[in-house]
């Protein structure tokens, strides 16, 4: 009982966080939801995908939460609600650096700023690695394996959302900023420093 009560909890945190942003962003006249809107082609293609992935793994988790059952000794399972929490905190406070310019997908038409600061001077990408995390942390505490492929392919589809979308939006909308900017912080975590010649 004490793992699903925590699962819950962790759930309700990271998607609170999600919607409770769309909604404040909605009430400013500001369309959060960009994924597949106005996109054709790979593009379309890679964020539906990623979309219906991101619908699927919260539905097989709470499956999985409900049947609380793990393959995993107790000290995983423990090890799991750490790394969600900690994916629940890295993706708040991702959200919040955001402020006005976080959208879910990109959109090639809203004027958005470039976040280098706060979390985003260890990230390039805080909401992804959150979203790992608390997906990695679900999987520890509940493990099984329509869990581990749901997840696995969620992950996937995130990496290939900023591979194949955003970074290509980025560098497109950004220019040198952005280039810059990737030379000095990693994708998920850490930042890059120069060796001295």
């Amino acid at each position: 009982m004490f793992f699903q009560i925590a699962a819950v909890l962790i759930l309700l945190i990271f998607y609170g966080c999600y919607f409770g942003k769309m909604l404040i962003q909605k009430k400013k006249g500001i369309q959060t939801n960009q994924i597949g809107k106005g996109k054709a082609g790979f593009v379309k293609i890679i964020e539906l995908t990623m979309k219906a992935a991101t619908i699927l793994a919260p539905i097989v988790e709470v499956y999985s939460i409900f049947m609380n059952r793990s393959m995993f000794p107790i000290w995983v399972r423990y090890a799991g609600i750490a790394i969600a929490v900690l994916g629940d905190v890295i993706f708040v406070i991702s959200v919040l650096t955001m402020k006005d310019s976080w959208r879910a997908g990109v959109s090639e038409t809203d004027k958005t700023e470039l976040v280098t600061d706060g979390i985003y001077q260890l990230s390039r990408n805080p909401a992804f690695l959150g979203f790992d995390l608390v997906y990695i942390g679900i999987l520890m505490m509940f493990f099984c394996q329509t869990l581990f492929f749901v997840s696995v392919f969620a992950v996937l589809m995130l990496h290939l959302q900023i591979v194949n979308v955003e970074e290509d939006f980025l560098t497109t909308a950004f220019g040198n900023e952005y280039i810059e900017y990737k030379k000095t912080v990693n994708r998920y975590f850490g930042r890059k420093y120069k060796r001295e010649s």
